[in-house]
């Protein structure tokens, strides 16, 4: 008798009876799994696979996958390879730095607009997770760490008022976090959370504060602190880890 292989279960919008409203969530949710998996590095940079190989890994059906990789293809993060399938985009350190400056522009824009725009319920969102970061400072987790960014981001987007430029934003975002996890994981030394932590409090504060100038100076300190994590990756870090085509480095 033929042993039975368990199987992800698809997760398929039925076109005929679901409301538009329960698709779209099928593809954010589709989008949503597979940017953590980048994240993580469980798709490492690099790979190739097959469409349905993204279906398997995360149990969605076919017209949530291909919504979600066409938009990660818009973001840059997946390639698509005509007659080839898809490939997870490798990092590029020397473009992800070009990268950063335009994160720092943007996020200059969307911070003073936060700051000047925040109101009551903006600012306490804002100082209760200051002091969550505080108290939980020397014991959160990368992941738990970067759930809370996630929130922090959508906190600051909130408090700007304009919904443009999550769209802007989000890719970035996105893009650095791979790159803020492959720096805290896999570093010979572990470099430490407090850093990052430190920098999102300072602009956590100054925007609850409502002081323009002040956290628009704690987000350029932020984007230098993660410029920083640049210099010690291109000299450090093993090239497997941003390309996995890339034959690993053995130790001797």
């Amino acid at each position: 008798m033929a042993k039975r292989v368990n199987r992800p279960k698809l997760v398929e919008a039925d076109e005929g009876a679901t409301p538009r409203r329960n698709r779209v969530n099928l593809f954010e949710l589709a989008y949503e799994r597979i940017e953590e998996l980048l994240i993580r590095g469980e798709l490492a940079p690099g790979r190739f696979l097959a469409m349905q190989d993204l279906q398997d890994i995360t149990g969605f059906g076919r017209t949530p996958v291909h919504h979600a990789v066409n938009r990660l293809a818009a973001d840059t993060l997946i390639v698509i390879r005509p007659r080839h399938g898809l490939q997870i985009a490798p990092i590029d350190l020397a473009r992800e730095r070009v990268l950063l400056h335009l994160r720092r522009d943007i996020e200059r824009f969307v911070i003073r607009l936060a700051a000047e725009r925040a109101g009551p319920s903006h600012r306490n969102q804002m100082l209760h997770m200051e002091r969550l970061l505080r108290e939980k400072r020397d014991g959160l987790t990368l992941a738990e760490f970067n759930g809370l960014d996630r929130r922090i981001d959508k906190m600051v987007l909130a408090a700007a008022g304009e919904p443009f430029l999550e769209h802007t934003l989000r890719p970035l975002h996105t893009i650095f976090r791979r790159i803020g996890f492959i720096y805290h994981a896999h570093m010979t030394d572990r470099p430490s959370l407090e850093g990052t932590i430190d920098h999102h409090i300072a602009v956590l504060n100054a925007i609850a504060t409502r002081n323009v100038e002040r956290a628009v100076s704690a987000s350029d300190a932020l984007i230098a602190f993660v410029d920083g994590m640049f210099d010690e990756m291109e000299t450090r870090i093993d090239p497997s880890l941003l390309d996995c085509s890339v034959e690993p480095l053995l130790n001797t």
